[in-house]
Formats: C-alpha cells, structure tokens, sequence
C-alpha cells in the first residue's frame, strides 16, 4: 500500500495487545511514547508538506491518503486500514494528505524513534524495506489498474482487494464495509461518483454482491467478482 503498511511482523509487540511487556524492548523502540489521537469523519491527520516528525499506526476506521493535482483535482493514493502504517519513509515532509473517512483512531509514533530502532535492528530494517516494496508493487498495480481497466473491472478489484484484506485479518472475506464515500472510491480509481455508483448496482443487479444500508458489502459470487476483477 503506498504510503500506508501493514507491518505488524516488523515490531517488536503486537498492535492488538498494546505495548510489549518487556521492558528492554520499550526501550529499544519507544513506543511506549505513543500516543491516541481519535478523529472525525474528514480530519486531517497531517497533510502534504507537514513535516514528518510521527509515523501513525490505524487502530480504528479507514484514512485516505491523496494528493491535491495542480488543476485543484483530488486524487486519492490509496486507503489506510485498521493494522495499517502511515508515513513510512525517509523525507522530511509528508508527500501527500492523511484525511479521514470516518471516525477513526490512530496511534502516534515519533518517527525518530522508529528510525533508531530500524538502525539497531537489521531485522526490522529488513521488513520495514520489504514493507516500502509492497508499497511500490502497489502502486505500480494500481498504475494499471486504472489506466488500463474497464470501470467494471477498477470496482470489482477494489472489492476484491476489501475481501482479501478482510479475511486476512480473521474476518469474513465475504462481509465488509465501505468506510468511506462512493466519491473517495471515485478519486482512487480515476471515476465519476455517477460511475461508482453505477456499477455498484450493476454488481447487484448482477447477484456478485448486495448492499445493506448503503455500506455493508455481502459478496454472493465470489468467483464471479474475481473474474470481473481481471
């Protein structure tokens, strides 16, 4: 993802259970200095040009990251999700907007103390750079994606990506939500809002998903979903 990594392997505690008990590894790696930040639905975490002193970590809800084109267009890079990082990287500015989508929680860690452990820790300096690869794969994925695929095809991956993300994390692949708005899914993919919604129903009317309440996603076929995805 880029700009946004899960990287769950790369320290040394586990996100969902706080911080490590052990001492020495507090030490090592300061996280015992971060700090939660909860946010509304269109807050700004930081945004381009800010300097980068904190890398953030999604506990709760979904952050888009985007860039502001110089015709005043927005482009969304891509959606952070809960077990995803922010702010990875070694400029001195943070190089695009952090925007919530919805309520959301993150947990602030100073990015000088992510880099001194990195240092002193061939393997976490390891995952963090294969972290920054599947940053770049991402990117260069979505490159394609819209530039060579049909609306059809740009939302039913999206989909597919949310289904994948979904069960990797223990949960059912075939449930989800869209935690953020049919014109965030728009500036991703390079569509009008008109075209998401769309094909939304077309999905639909189709029988690959249904939609509860206008957010909950129910995968139906997902063999189909994954064939128009190609």
């Amino acid at each position: 993802m880029l700009g946004a990594t899960t990287v769950h392997d790369a320290f040394p505690y586990n996100p969902h259970q706080g911080l490590s008990r052990n001492p020495a590894v507090r030490k090592r790696d300061g996280f015992e200095h971060a700090t939660i930040r909860r946010l509304r639905a269109k807050e700004y975490i930081f945004c381009e040009g800010d300097p980068r002193t904190q890398v953030f970590y999604v506990e709760q809800g979904v952050v888009a990251l985007s860039k502001v084109l110089g015709d005043g267009r927005r482009q969304v890079i891509d959606f952070a999700y809960p077990g995803d990082y922010i702010g990875l990287g070694l400029h001195g500015e943070y190089i695009f907007d952090a925007q919530a989508t919805c309520a959301a929680k993150v947990k602030c860690i100073p990015a000088t103390a992510l880099e001194e452990a990195a240092a002193s820790d061939p393997d976490l300096a390891l995952t963090l750079y294969k972290a920054v690869s599947a940053e770049l794969a991402t990117a260069r994925n979505l490159l394609v994606c819209v530039g060579q695929g049909t609306a059809m095809e740009r939302i039913a991956a999206f989909l597919v990506r949310l289904s994948d993300r979904a069960a990797s994390s223990g949960r059912n692949g075939s449930a989800f939500s869209l935690m953020m708005r049919r014109s965030d899914i728009g500036d991703l993919l390079g569509l009008t809002i008109e075209t998401v919604s769309r094909t939304l129903t077309k999905l639909r009317s189709m029988g690959v998903i249904e939609i509860v309440n206008s957010t909950e996603v129910h995968v139906l076929d997902e063999v189909k979903l994954e064939q128009l995805s190609a």
